[in-house]
C-alpha cells in the first residue's frame, strides 16, 4: 500500500530527488520547487510542460501513467462560484494550471522505472516542440 514499509517520506523524497537529477538535462520540463529548510513528502510529483496534454498523450502512448490531478484552478471550479471569480481573473493561475503534470510516484516505483518515465518524456517533449504550437494544439 502506499503508506506501507518501504514508502516512507524518506523513500518518496529520494524518488523526488532522483526526478529531479534526471529531469535536469530535459530542456522544457520545469521541476517542483522546494524552499531551503522545507521537506515535502512528495505526494505527487508534479512538473511543469509546455503543451501539457500532447506530452501527456505521447506518454500515453509509451505506457506511461503520468497523469493531471488538479485540471482546474480552485477559482474557477464550482465550488467556488460564489466568489465571483471568472476565467481571466487569475491568469497565472490558469497557465500554470495548464502546463502541471504528475509523474508516476508509486510504493515500488524503481530506479529503472523513473530512467524509463524521463526518457519517454524527454521524446514526448521533444517531438512536440519539433511540431511547433499549431501542430500541438
Amino acid at each position: 500500500t502506499a503508506g506501507g514499509v518501504g514508502w516512507c517520506p524518506a523513500t518518496r523524497r529520494a524518488a523526488a530527488a532522483r526526478y529531479n537529477k534526471l529531469l535536469r538535462s530535459v530542456p522544457g520540463v520545469i521541476t517542483p520547487y522546494q524552499p531551503p529548510g522545507f521537506n515535502s513528502v512528495y505526494h505527487l510529483y508534479v512538473i511543469r510542460v509546455g503543451h501539457r496534454d500532447q506530452v501527456l498523450a505521447r506518454l500515453a502512448e509509451a505506457g506511461i501513467g503520468a497523469a493531471i490531478h488538479y485540471p482546474m484552478p480552485v477559482h474557477l471550479q464550482k465550488a467556488y462560484a460564489h466568489l465571483g471569480y471568472r476565467k481571466g481573473d487569475l491568469p497565472v493561475t490558469e497557465k500554470l494550471a495548464s502546463e502541471i503534470l504528475s509523474l508516476p510516484m508509486f510504493p515500488h516505483l524503481t530506479a529503472e522505472d523513473q530512467v524509463r518515465v524521463v526518457r519517454e518524456l524527454a521524446k514526448a517533449v521533444a517531438s512536440v516542440q519539433k511540431q511547433g504550437p499549431a501542430a500541438a494544439a
